[in-house]
């Protein structure tokens, strides 16, 4: 697997193309959950991808401190179809996790984590920081990693 991380305005069409096609493919498609996601926070992030040849099968894009959070947030945590159930989901929060910690050092991650997922966050050493909420019909709790 290649590992690239990208500004925004780094990305290239092809690119840009496959992350909003995976992010759409999980999150509204097979999640069947209408939103927007195009949030005007891609623009100020960096977009973490995991590819397989030509396919794009992991994703999370990394917003700094201060724009959804006092602390640094990971976000749009994704893997293909095809990737799941063989650990490039644990393998890309370790690799986003290390990301994080070298463009921001010091500071805390915080994430809204769909709620089903929260063993899985925190064996990564996230901490369960709210209750639940509803975020877009789909319950999430927020977590931190310090």
């Amino acid at each position: 697997m290649t590992w690239l991380i990208k500004k925004f305005d780094e990305l290239t069409p092809f690119e840009l193309y496959a992350i909003l096609q995976l992010r759409n493919e999980v999150f509204v498609v097979e999640q069947t959950c209408v939103y927007q996601d195009a949030d005007g926070k891609d623009q100020q992030a960096h977009h973490f991808m995991g590819w397989e040849k030509d396919q794009l099968v992991a994703y999370t894009r990394i917003i700094p401190p201060g724009i959804i959070y006092p602390e640094a947030s990971v976000g749009r945590v994704v893997t293909s179809r095809a990737a799941r159930g063989t650990g490039t989901g644990r393998l890309l929060m370790e690799k986003t996790i290390k990301e994080v910690n070298t463009r921001y050092p010091g500071t805390p991650i915080k994430i809204g984590a769909q709620s089903h997922l929260e063993k899985f966050y925190s064996s990564l050493g996230f901490q369960q920081t709210s209750g639940p909420y509803s975020e877009d019909g789909i319950e999430h709790i927020e977590m931190i990693r310090l």
